[in-house]
């Protein structure tokens, strides 16, 4: 039997591997890839995929199963802690945008329901291309990396008025007063069911589901809730996504929603490249081609438009002004959820087909150029600002910064912490506790404000400029350790404390091994990279279960660092230490094990009449039994049945044993 859409299929998977492979080689995003992929498969392109009806309803699919994942991984616990950056960042930038893409929009003689869905359009950015590059740099975590975060969550969220609110911008829509009525009462009713659902409902059916540990119904169960909240928003005249996303919030809540996360995503990954391939075979190449100035033109407007306005957004949340030009960067680009939010606009008539195709044109343009974008914004950055006036800063942040040094206690012999994340806490505690004078250099001002109020000696500013580390007496300190998680400005700030003083001991903490040498050549002393101190900390606590005596764990540890981590990159130990510490490994074992078996040769006798030395080749050093621990062990001790025993032996005795106390 022949069936279209597999062939379709095929083709399309077929076309997908050969792309990616060739974006991975040049790093470039999986997406662009997708994106690619259609425009070669499309009808504009080689025509390889006949009925792109099909393509489309996979494509519906996957778009049900993106919005799905994003409201599982919402955590509302873990919002809070940004909510400042969402709703303050996330409000400024998108509202910002929509004016004055719908501004430029009307000097073109668009309708005013036309240019404002434009910029909607316009507005939204790429949550996967940009998160996706921040982690593979490892910025997801600084300064720069959680505003991004935060505004694209906004976006995530404002996408679902936004298709609510299309139909309403036609303006052909009687009784608008009504409809809006209409409209809040079915969200109010869709937010009844969801937390209803989330708190009595869900949960009890959960929890009988895992109770057969069935794999299979578990993933049934999770699929069934999605397409049935995503129905039941439909029949409401609401969109399938606004469903898909609510059944996540009610997932989410849920303790089970990691599992189900894990358990849906490959289908999201599937379904959502069919939604991307689908939108590439939508691009018109020839029209590309035929209107590139007029593409090139919109798209550097986007990028300004985008760039301006995300980064008055991080200047209204006192960023420094290389910090709010990173994030302007990361955000021009148009993303994925404004294809989905486009389909509404074709389908209400708020964008022509002539404008679609410029909308394709620009998002596509914008979407290659991110990866690029990001890789060079820090010197972007840098540049911009070394222009700028060394007063450029909004009152708000100048007040922070004067308030902070006016209190500042003098202090000298002292460590200066740059960056309070948590291993600048971690350092923070450990002075503290040894009496040891610190001050603290964030650039977070709520940090600031709620740690000063806590106490702390902690300064608001970017470490980078002369006049905070001057503030802060870093030529009268004896340390200097620097904590953050930019790479760029980890680099400035070295080179700044070696202007100011020659010595001062800068530690730095590292993501990579690769970025040691740079660090090195800048000034520093000393570089503790998180990737290579991981493995040394778990191999360490392997070494002790080994039993190795504690000098020569500590002697390997120093000759690794001594050695700038050689031997875990190349895996060729140098040294003799290194080369005969296998063979100095003991053969025996210590472990804590737990009495089940009611085996009465075992439990309820003394231990000289039991005869378990020699009977299992183990002695018994202590033995745990409820809260109290019992180390004086002689011939008259007992065992008992939940007792935690002790036990030194060989390890194959060791195991003979354990096996022995499980048995019933």
């Amino acid at each position: 039997m022949e069936m279209p859409l597999l062939d379709d299929v095929v083709i399309i998977l077929g076309l997908a591997v050969v792309v990616i492979l060739l974006f991975q080689r040049f790093k470039l995003p999986t997406i662009l890839g997708f994106l690619i992929t259609g425009v070669i498969a499309g009808p504009h392109g080689l025509s390889l995929v006949q009925d792109i009806h099909n393509i489309e309803m996979l494509a519906e699919i996957g778009v049900i199963m993106l919005l799905f994942i994003i409201g599982m991984e919402f955590s509302l616990r873990k919002l809070a802690l940004i909510k400042r950056i969402i709703l303050l960042g996330g409000a400024t930038q998108v509202f910002g945008s929509i004016f004055l893409a719908a501004a430029v929009m009307q000097l073109f003689n668009y309708s005013l329901g036309q240019s404002v869905f434009i910029g909607f359009l316009i507005s939204l950015s790429s949550t996967a291309i940009v998160l996706k590059l921040l982690q593979d740099k490892g910025e997801i975590n600084s300064p720069h990396g959680k505003v991004i975060l935060g505004i694209l969550i906004f976006q995530d969220i404002i996408v679902v008025p936004m298709m609510l609110l299309a139909p309403l911008l036609t303006g052909d829509v009687d009784n608008i007063g009504l409809k809006l009525l209409l409209m809040l009462l079915k969200g109010v009713l869709v937010i009844v069911v969801v937390l209803l659902s989330a708190r009595y409902v869900v949960p009890k059916l959960l929890y009988s589901v895992v109770q057969t540990r069935s794999k299979e119904l578990f993933i049934l169960s999770i699929v069934a809730i999605c397409f049935m909240v995503a129905w039941f928003t439909s029949m409401l005249g609401l969109s399938l996504a606004l469903g898909a996303f609510m059944a996540g919030l009610i997932i989410s809540e849920s303790e089970y929603s990691h599992q189900a996360t894990s358990n849906v995503l490959p289908f999201r990954e599937i379904f959502t490249s069919f939604f991307f391939v689908s939108i590439g075979m939508l691009l018109d190449v020839t029209f590309l081609m035929e209107h590139l100035p007029v593409v090139l033109l919109l798209t550097i407007g986007t990028f300004l438009i985008n760039t301006m306005v995300a980064t008055l957004a991080a200047r209204l949340l006192q960023y420094p002004i290389r910090t709010a030009i990173i994030v302007g960067i990361a955000l021009f680009q148009v993303g994925e959820f404004a294809f989905i939010l486009s389909k509404a606009g074709i389908s209400y008539g708020l964008l022509t087909p002539i404008t679609y195709q410029y909308f394709l044109s620009v998002s596509l343009f914008s979407m290659a150029l991110t990866p690029f974008a990001l890789q060079y914004s820090h010197q972007i950055a840098n540049f911009i600002s070394k222009k700028l006036p060394s007063n450029f800063e909004p009152k708000a942040v100048i007040s922070a910064y004067q308030s902070d040094l006016d209190e500042l206690p003098e202090m000298e012999d002292h460590i200066v912490i740059i960056g309070y994340g948590i291993n600048g806490r971690n350092v923070a505690k450990a002075a503290r506790y040894a009496h040891i004078p610190y001050t603290i250099v964030e650039m977070n001002a709520v940090t600031v404000k709620r740690e000063r109020q806590n106490g702390e000696h902690i300064l608001f500013g970017d470490a980078v400029h002369g006049n905070i580390l001057a503030h802060v007496n870093i030529h009268k300190a004896r340390v200097a350790v620097i904590a953050i998680s930019d790479p760029d400005s980890t680099k400035r700030i070295i080179a700044a404390i070696r202007e100011i003083s020659q010595k001062v001991h800068v530690i730095v903490r590292t993501r990579f091994v690769e970025e040691m040498q740079d660090n090195y050549s800048l000034g520093a002393n000393e570089v503790i990279p998180e990737e290579f101190e991981t493995s040394i900390e778990i191999f360490t606590r392997v070494l002790n279960k080994y039993l190795l005596p504690q000098d020569d764990i500590e002697n390997f540890t120093r000759q690794i660092r001594s050695d700038n981590y050689d031997m875990l990159r190349s895996m060729q130990p140098s040294g003799s230490k290194i080369n005969n510490l296998s063979s100095e490994l003991p053969d025996i074992e210590v472990a804590s094990l737990r009495i089940y078996t009611t085996d009465e040769t075992i439990v309820g006798q003394p231990l000289e009449k039991a005869n378990l030395r020699d009977r299992y080749n183990i002695t018994i050093v202590a033995i745990k039994r409820q809260a109290q621990t019992i180390l004086d062990i002689n011939g008259h001790t007992n065992l008992l049945q939940g007792d935690v025993v002790y036990v030194v032996g060989l390890p194959d005795d060791v195991y003979n044993f354990e096996n022995a106390l499980k048995e019933a």
